[in-house]
C-alpha cells in the first residue's frame, strides 16, 4: 500500500505542509487533525472537534477544514505524518477514494467500502475506519431504539449502505428499501447479501408504506421526502432522518407532531464525531454533551 516510500511526504508540487510547519522535533502536545472533502465549507466537523478539544483541555490541538477532491487526495496525504498529525475526517467524495492510500482498513469500513476516519499511527501507518455505522447505532440507542423486528430505508445512496450496516446490528427481520430505479434496487439487494440483511425493494412512489415499520431511516437529500409528510400515521414508530440542515425536515416535523420518536442528522454527526475524537486523541469518553451543544449553537446561528 502507499505509505510514502521513495519520496518525501512533505514535498508535493512545491507546497509546504498545511499550516506551513515541518514535522521534525514537533511538540506532540501540539497536534493537528482536519476534515477533507469537496465541498467542505458547510461542514460542522470543525465546530464539534474543537468543542471536544476545549472540553478535554487539549489547548495545543488544531482541527481545520481543507477543500480536497479525489485528484488532490494522494498528494495531500503525502504531506502529513505523525506525530504532528493525529487524524482526518473524510466526507464526500473521498470515502472510497482513500482506500488504496491506506495501510489498514477496519472490518466496519471494508463492509461498506467507505472510510470516514483516518488515524496516523506512531509507526507511520495510515489506518481507516468508518464511524458512521456505530454512530447510527449509538444515536438510536440514545433514544431508546436498541432492537427492532423490521425496518425501512428511504433512498439508496451512499448513506443507505451505512444504514443497512447499522440495521444489521439491531434489526432481526427484513429491511424494505424504497428506491427510484431498478439499478439502485439491485445495488441495495447486493448490499443486503454482503451485510447479512434480508432486503426487499419497493418503488419510490410507494414510500409512504415505509411508515408502517417500527423504524424508518431517511437517507435522501433535502426536500425528497416532503411530499410524504402528510402520510405519517397516527401512531408512528421511530424516524431517523439523516439531514441536519434545514431542520426539522417536513417529514421529521410531522413525525414529531404525531408523537413518534425522531432522531436527526445532528445526532448522527455528533455520535460519529465522538468516536473520531476518541480514536484520534486516545481520550475516552469524548464530551458528547459539549459537542452537541456546540453543533446546536452553530446551526442556530446559521
Amino acid at each position: 500500500m502507499i505509505s510514502g516510500t521513495g519520496h518525501d511526504r512533505r514535498a508535493h508540487d512545491g507546497r509546504r505542509e498545511p499550516g506551513g510547519t515541518e514535522t521534525d522535533n514537533v511538540n506532540v502536545e501540539q497536534r493537528r487533525a482536519a476534515v477533507l472533502g469537496s465541498p467542505i465549507a458547510h461542514s460542522l466537523s470543525p465546530v464539534l472537534h474543537r468543542a471536544a478539544y476545549a472540553e478535554l483541555g487539549l489547548s495545543g490541538w488544531r482541527y481545520d477544514p481543507f477543500e480536497v477532491d479525489e485528484a488532490a487526495l494522494p498528494g495531500f496525504l503525502d504531506q502529513l505524518s505523525a506525530p504532528e498529525w493525529a487524524g482526518l475526517s473524510l466526507t464526500m467524495p473521498l470515502k472510497r477514494a482513500v482506500f488504496p492510500l491506506l495501510d489498514e482498513v477496519s472490518d466496519t469500513a471494508a463492509a461498506v467500502e467507505a472510510v470516514n476516519t483516518v488515524v496516523f499511527t506512531a509507526d507511520g501507518r495510515r489506518t481507516g475506519d468508518n464511524t458512521d455505522i456505530p454512530g447510527m447505532v449509538a444515536a438510536l440507542r440514545e433514544r431508546g431504539v436498541t432492537a427492532v423486528e423490521s425496518a425501512a430505508i428511504l433512498g439508496a445512496g451512499a448513506t443507505a449502505s451505512s444504514a443497512l450496516a447499522a440495521l444489521a446490528r439491531i434489526c432481526a427481520g427484513e429491511v424494505t428499501v424504497y428506491v427510484r430505479s431498478a439499478a439502485r434496487a439491485a445495488e441495495m439487494r447486493e448490499w443486503g447479501e454482503r451485510l447479512g440483511v434480508r432486503v426487499r425493494t419497493e418503488e419510490w412512489g410507494d414510500a409512504a408504506k415505509a411508515f408502517e415499520a417500527p423504524l424508518v431511516i431517511a437517507t435522501t437529500p433535502a426536500g425528497a421526502t416532503d411530499a410524504f409528510a402528510e402520510s405519517v400515521p397516527e401512531r408512528p414508530g421511530a424516524l431517523f432522518d439523516v439531514l441536519y440542515h434545514p431542520w426539522p425536515t417536513a417529514l421529521a416535523a410531522a413525525w414529531a407532531a404525531r408523537g413518534g420518536e425522531v432522531v436527526g442528522g445532528l445526532d448522527l454527526l455528533v455520535h460519529q464525531a465522538v468516536l473520531q475524537v476518541e480514536q484520534m486523541t486516545a481520550r475516552t469518553p469524548a464530551p458528547l454533551a459539549a459537542m452537541r451543544a456546540a453543533g446546536e449553537a452553530a446551526l442556530g446561528s446559521a
